[in-house]
């Protein structure tokens, strides 16, 4: 038996020995059901989605203590949050943004809790610190959730949430004296800050203020859209556009470069599908009057870009999955005279922006980046040279701007950021942070996965150089799988530490996102998203069969809608699996439209109003699909108590099943895996949460997963 063996044999020991002496809090079932057409499911464990009753806080604190005593006793503990820490502390640079004849970006110097914003004339000048959220709460709790600097640079918006909640307040700064106004926004959610050119005032989004009770679980629905003067009460600020019949509409703004045109980009739900209206400014300035539609068929995506010499240059799927470009004239905007600027191509275009006099394209090319450059005609300039297969984000500005800035990074690359030279085609390194993880230590490469009806899948492997492929490796799997999100090589601390620690890292693109464009997204969504699932699992195969690991020695990993993604593989497959860690899952398919913002993930999930929709829903659902005649391995649920994202009654209730099934499964005399739940508090979905909570989660989940799987960490 060679050492790896005996480690995962001494981990499946502890472990079994461990949930054997484990003794779960004791959740109550109520008699609580629902029937959806025709179809009667229980919920007994409904009463925990009250977040504020004395009786779920009890729960979550039973919880939290057989959790911590567990994760204290893994020897991998300690000696994981030390390496975290390590690879943690290194310089992290946002990317520079300009106005009002100054340079702004944020910078961490290592392991502060926030990272702060800075200011520069010149890009070698010494940094003026303007904005610290650092000193928001003496627990790192409050965090900067948006800026916005004012085109004469004489004010900055900056909107800040507690707790890691979405909800926002946003106030204002004077950058000439350093000193807030007294203008505070409240019931700000979903929304950034876009000022008028005159710096008179700004547009944002908000919703009604909710009822008592329910400002972490209430739905959000009619957002309107405001604008609001500097130095007047939130109370006077001007209604710009709402739809008093259509309560699922939100508004997003962009000012053009001339500062006469206001585009609304009016979302309908987390789906790709959006509208667009425009509104006069005359003179920079906003004088009142009714946007105007460009189009309100919501039959695709329209990201608009910018406005030049009457035409609103936009990025769409219309007609063109992968995407094209487009220039609408702002006086015709019938779709007849839309004029196809840049055609779609053979990748799927993922982002662009107006800038420098040229429209800078974002590609990706089997999950990894590429750039192009063209003129406003449609000619390409030049492809813009990436370092390498990664992950390229920016290349924002005006119109008139001779540069840009754009980050780039990989598995084993931390962001870097560069200048591009627009007129010529030259990128100079602006910042490269230094790691404690040497990346000529490792070896990044990209496979494709035959999934279960022979679509190929993009993955990335990373492991240490020289690694023997004998299916005795730790491995940890991560994917995500929805709402057009592609899954694209980026570093992460938390994949890093995996790296250093001497395990395998995959990370998969799967259908849903937006690797391959719409017809990749939609090919992941309702009916289909079985096919997510598929994906994941052909991925979790073709690991074990080429021997990058084993079962008993590969965990997996998802947050959010790739929490989903986990319970439902899950369920579906125990056995090929070695420990699972959902974070901050939709675990409840049944009610998850029922809570806050979930009713937008409609357009990925559907609902259970139909019935065909409710058959699939039901059909994967983590909460309802628990097998309680195979054993599972170690599964740790994380999730937070401000979380009003996905709130956290899925993991409460998923949890409660979870631990229901394996305790009645244990008393046939079989071992199954320990079902724990790991609740943070003062924390939410995952924005803004400060880098000492960053650091003792990650590593819990890390130190988890080493401990499932036998990975002794020193």
């Amino acid at each position: 038996m060679n050492r790896k063996t005996a480690l995962l044999v001494v981990a499946a020991t502890l472990t079994a020995q461990a949930h054997a002496q484990m003794t779960y809090p004791e959740t109550r079932k109520v008699d609580q059901s629902d029937t959806y057409h025709g179809v009667t499911v229980a919920d007994p464990y409904r009463w925990l989605e009250d977040d504020n009753s004395a009786e779920t806080k009890a729960w979550v604190k039973a919880q939290n203590i057989i959790t911590d005593k567990y994760l204290a006793a893994m020897p991998q503990r300690e000696p994981t949050k030390r390496l975290y820490t390590e690879l943690y502390n290194f310089e992290k640079f946002g990317i520079p943004f300009k106005e009002g004849g100054r340079y702004f970006f944020t910078r961490n110097d290592g392991l502060q809790q926030h990272a702060v914003l800075y200011s520069v004339k010149k890009l070698d000048d010494v940094p003026q610190m303007v904005l610290d959220p650092n000193g928001f709460s003496k627990d790192g709790t409050v965090a900067l959730t948006g800026t916005a600097v004012s085109r004469d640079g004489r004010y900055l918006a900056y909107g800040t949430s507690g707790g890691g909640s979405d909800w926002q307040e946003w106030q204002i700064r004077d950058l000439k004296t350093g000193q807030d106004l007294q203008d505070k926004l409240k019931w700000v959610k979903f929304s950034s800050a876009t000022w008028t050119a005159d710096g008179k005032g700004f547009f944002y989004s908000r919703y009604d203020a909710p009822k008592d009770g329910e400002k972490l679980t209430g739905a959000n629905v009619f957002q309107k859209l405001y604008y609001h003067r500097v130095g007047e009460d939130q109370s006077k600020d001007v209604l710009v556009a709402e739809n008093r019949m259509e309560k699922e509409w939100g508004f997003g703004t962009s000012v053009s470069d001339d500062g006469e045109h206001l585009t609304i980009f009016v979302w309908k739900g987390s789906g790709r599908k959006n509208g667009l209206l425009h509104l006069a400014l005359p003179k920079g300035a906003y004088k009142g009057g009714a946007p105007s539609p460009l189009t309100l068929t919501f039959d695709a995506e329209y990201a608009p870009l910018g406005i030049e010499k009457g035409k609103l240059f936009v990025r769409t799927d219309k007609d063109a999955p992968r995407g094209r470009i487009i220039a609408i004239d702002i006086k015709h905007p019938a779709p007849d005279k839309w004029r196809t600027v840049v055609p779609t191509g053979r990748h799927a275009m993922t982002g662009a922006n107006l800038t420098g006099g040229k429209i800078i394209a974002e590609y990706l090319q089997d999950a990894s980046s590429a750039v192009e450059v063209y003129a406003l005609d449609g000619k390409k300039v030049r492809d813009v040279a990436l370092p390498g297969i990664g992950t390229a984000s920016g290349f924002g500005g005006k119109f008139k701007d001779n540069e840009t800035f754009f980050s780039y990074t990989s598995l084993t690359t931390p962001s870097e950021i560069w200048r591009y030279d627009i007129a010529t085609g030259k990128a100079t390194l602006f910042k490269r942070p230094k790691t404690a993880l040497n990346p000529d230590d490792f070896e990044v490469k990209r496979e494709f996965v035959t999934s279960k009806d022979g679509t190929q899948v993009p993955i990335f492997i990373a492991h240490r150089k020289g690694l023997k492929r004998d299916g005795n490796h730790a491995a940890l799997l991560y994917g995500y799988g929805g709402f057009n999100v592609p899954m694209t090589p980026g570093f992460s601390v938390t994949f890093a530490t995996w790296l250093k620690m001497g395990g395998v890292y995959v990370q998969a693109a799967l259908r849903g996102g937006g690797e391959y464009g719409a017809e990749w997204h939609d090919a992941g969504t309702k009916l289909k998203k079985q096919n997510v699932f598929d994906d994941f699992i052909a991925s979790a195969e073709w690991l074990i069969a080429n021997q990058y690991t084993s079962a008993k020695r590969l965990a997996i990993n998802g947050g959010s809608n790739g929490g989903l993604l986990v319970g439902a593989v899950l369920n579906q497959r125990p056995e090929l699996f070695g420990a699972a860690i959902p974070a901050v899952g939709v675990m409840d398919m049944l009610r998850y439209h029922k809570f806050t913002i979930g009713w937008a993930w409609a357009s990925d999930y559907g609902t259970v109003d139909k019935a065909d929709e409710f058959k699939a829903l039901y059909a994967y659902s983590p909460l309802h699909n628990v097998n309680r005649d195979k054993a599972y391995p170690p599964v740790l649920v994380t999730t937070a108590d401000h979380d009003d994202r996905v709130v956290p009654a899925h993991s409460f209730k998923y949890t409660a099943e979870m631990q229901a099934a394996a305790i009645e499964f244990s008393k046939s005399g079989k071992v199954t895996g320990p079902v724990l739940a790991r609740i943070e508090t003062r924390a939410g979905h995952g924005a803004g949460k400060p880098t000492s909570m960053i650091i003792a989660e990650r590593s819990d989940i890390l130190a988890f997963a080493a401990h499932a799987v036998g990975l002794e960490v020193r």
